[in-house]
């Protein structure tokens, strides 16, 4: 993995091992008497290159045999005690192919995902049911609302869980029905996708629910509800794709690594990020790379769809379908909702220019 390190000349190098030791045995190596572990299990540096201004590009190699095939402990031997270093962030790292196939990444990916919604040669559409505090029958409306437009995802906002004045299985049991009714009207097969929410008990309970009421697709928040839970939601429901939901991504973990290429590798069908231009601060660059490796080829897993959001608004629809390409869902919440009693229109207009758009770069 390579890290991005804070520090002069003199200290990079001692820092540099600290880090290898701090993310691997974390003791004295003069502590350690088995041959075998210091050989085999001690971090070792690879590479420090000088970035200039005092910060530093340091790689370290660390043994698979430490990760196992469990997505929380990856997350641990990249990024656990050092990234209570305030001087350190993770910027990439290099996943071994046996250790990406044992995780699977993408079980449906860019094509499944195309493949349920009848859609090829254009970018996806998508809509979020904000605000949370409405009862579930306003939302059930709105989910309608916006299916009757003919976008291709209608999702709950992230901030939907299951609290008292929206329970999750009422709640997504409207959505279903009033999306659904859409859908016959249409015949277009707009899916709703509901957030799951809670301990993994919950979580699975949600999955199930979801999968009674006939949705083939959720959204999670991978930080929120921890890698390994998520890791455990896609073994146990392989019908359904997942949607990774960036909420708690602001860490010392690069977004296009972590969102771009460690949501995809446990499983993320589909990844949401904040988009430049709009209400967060990701740069173009970011952003580019970010969609990258979201929609890698030729590592053994399917690609994942990019989902630029946070702030987009129908008037940069060409803008960013020229940015980020036809593989790519563009979601737009709170400038839709700004037509209030025309959201339908709105949605419909926002489908057209989706569906009508000629991409001036691949």
């Amino acid at each position: 993995m390579t890290y991005r390190v804070r520090a002069d000349a003199a200290s990079i190098e001692a820092r540099a091992q600290a880090i290898a030791v701090e993310q691997s045995v974390e003791m004295p190596l003069a502590a350690i008497d088995d041959p075998s572990v210091l050989e085999d299990i001690v971090g070792q540096v690879e590479a420090i290159h000088d970035l200039g201004a005092n910060t530093f590009a340091v790689r370290i190699g660390l043994a698979v045999a430490t990760v196992g095939t469990d997505a929380g402990q990856l997350l641990n031997m990249l990024f656990g005690n050092t990234s209570l270093h305030e001087d350190v962030v993770l910027v990439d790292v290099d996943i071994p192919a046996p250790l990406r196939l044992a995780f699977g990444g993408p079980r449906h990916g860019i094509a499944g995902l195309r493949h349920r919604l009848a859609l090829h040669g254009r970018a996806f559409t998508g809509s979020a049911l904000k605000p949370q505090g409405l009862p579930v029958d306003r939302l059930g409306r709105l989910a309608e609302q916006f299916a009757r437009g003919g976008l291709d995802i209608i999702k709950d906002d992230h901030g939907l869980a299951d609290q008292h004045y929206s329970p999750f299985a009422d709640r997504i049991r409207a959505c279903a029905a009033g999306v659904a009714r859409a859908a016959r009207a249409t015949g277009h097969p707009t899916r709703y996708v509901p957030s799951l929410t809670g301990n993994l008990d919950q979580l699975r309970t949600h999955a199930a629910l979801a999968r009674e009421e006939g949705l083939d697709c959720v959204m999670v928040a991978p930080m929120i509800a921890g890698f390994p839970a998520v890791q455990a939601l896609v073994r146990g429901f392989p019908d359904i794709a997942f949607i990774a939901h960036p909420s708690l991504g602001g860490l010392r973990i690069c977004p296009d690594l972590l969102i771009g290429k460690l949501f995809r590798l446990i499983g993320a069908d589909a990844v949401i990020f904040p988009s430049h231009g709009g209400r967060f601060g990701y740069s173009q660059a970011t952003c580019r790379s970010l969609a990258s490796r979201a929609r890698e080829v030729g590592d053994g897993l399917r690609p994942a769809l990019p989902v630029p959001a946070g702030g987009m608004t129908v008037a940069r629809t060409s803008e960013i379908l020229d940015f980020y390409g036809p593989d790519t869902m563009l979601l737009i919440g709170g400038n839709l909702l700004l037509a209030q009693d025309r959201i339908t229109d709105e949605a419909a207009a926002f489908a057209r220019a989706v569906a009508d758009h000629r991409f001036t770069r691949g």
